[in-house]
């Protein structure tokens, strides 16, 4: 129904337009009980989709990407679409605007979208205030720097989201890949990356202290997919010597070959996510896999618009997959789709 019938109506929108009236839409069912309706409708509960990653319980390996739900608005309400978890951000200390609009872009013949949204988000203390209702779903909380912090300062931005967040989510992801604030890919360089890791996993040891359970948090980095063989395994260095987590395989990317939409949509600046990104993000995930001796946890996003595209990930040496633009395309059916054919494809190999 999505794909035929609401997504022809919404397409005809301005893009950002059609995420603030896709968030009201779902709260307002929501409200009215149709909670229940979705999650019939979209989720599998079944033990052989359950996954153990860096010590958290996945109900199944499908999850939202950060970017959707930045400021932690709808993460119970798009849990009922069966998603396993739910990653909220990026978020930044003070609260920004981001770029100018317009800045986010959909390029239909492509299946692709391009944004240059530029971590718009109310901040990590409003989002805090959000969290503190009980949650329905596994909550990743993926955190950045303000565009006006330099990134000799970058180090005290990601400290202070870190410590506002440490008791509401599950597992963090340090944002150093978006292409949209101006300098940040710069903090993925070998030494200001492996001392920003070193900062915040001295910062776990030290919050997860005082906190009450006494556990540190899951640490992923999330990386571009425009980096060079010789730049991932300096990925793999960096993870081995930090001991962090995890990789989140990848951001979107600046490439723009091989696109058949219009040039006034392609030549726009920012990510380019979804379809044309499918293929290079599978290689960064089996580069790091095979490189690694998948030595670390990889959660695989990037292209998938089909459960085969999820299925592709997952060979590849990802342990979860992510959706973003997928879901934009699709809707909460692939979620569904994904579980199903991971389910089937476990049934052949028993």
């Amino acid at each position: 129904m999505y794909k035929f019938v609401l997504r022809p109506f919404l397409f005809m929108l301005d893009p950002e337009r059609v995420h603030h009236l896709s968030f009201w839409m779902i709260k307002l069912l929501s409200k009215l009980g149709f909670s229940g309706l979705f999650r019939s409708l979209y989720t599998i509960k079944d033990e052989r989709l359950q996954r153990e990653v860096f010590g958290i319980r996945f109900d199944n390996p499908v999850g939202l990407a950060a970017g959707f739900d930045k400021d932690a608005k709808l993460y119970n309400e798009l849990s009922d679409f069966g998603f396993g978890f739910i990653e909220i951000g990026t978020l930044t200390p003070k609260p920004q605007e981001g770029n100018p609009k317009k800045r986010l872009f959909r390029l239909k013949p492509d299946e692709a979208i391009i944004n240059r949204m530029g971590f718009n988000n109310q901040g990590v203390f409003d989002a805090v205030e959000k969290l503190k209702k009980k949650h329905r779903v596994i909550i990743g909380g993926n955190i950045g720097k303000n565009k006006i912090t330099p990134n000799n300062m970058a180090i005290k931005d990601y400290l202070i989201c870190f410590d506002a967040l440490f008791d509401h989510v599950d597992y963090f992801v340090v944002n150093v890949s978006s292409p949209n604030t101006p300098g940040l890919r710069e903090l993925q360089d070998k030494e200001p990356l492996t001392q920003l890791l070193l900062e915040i996993k001295k910062e776990n040891v030290k919050v997860a202290a005082k906190s009450k359970e006494g556990k540190e948090k899951p640490i992923l980095l999330k990386i571009a997919p425009d980096l060079t063989n010789d730049q991932l395994r300096d990925i793999i260095k960096i993870v081995n010597v930090t001991k962090i987590d995890g990789v989140i395989a990848t951001n979107t990317t600046l490439d723009r070959r091989n696109l058949r939409s219009e040039l006034v949509f392609t030549e726009e600046k920012g990510g380019l996510s979804g379809k044309p990104l499918r293929n290079r993000s599978t290689e960064v995930i089996r580069f790091l896999a095979e490189n690694s001796g998948k030595s670390f946890p990889i959660i695989g996003v990037g292209g998938i618009m089909t459960a085969e595209d999820a299925l592709e990930k997952l060979d590849a040496g990802a342990d979860l997959v992510q959706l973003w633009t997928g879901f934009v395309y699709e809707g909460p059916a692939l979620v569904k789709r994904i579980n199903k054919a991971i389910l089937k494809q476990a049934a052949t190999e028993t």
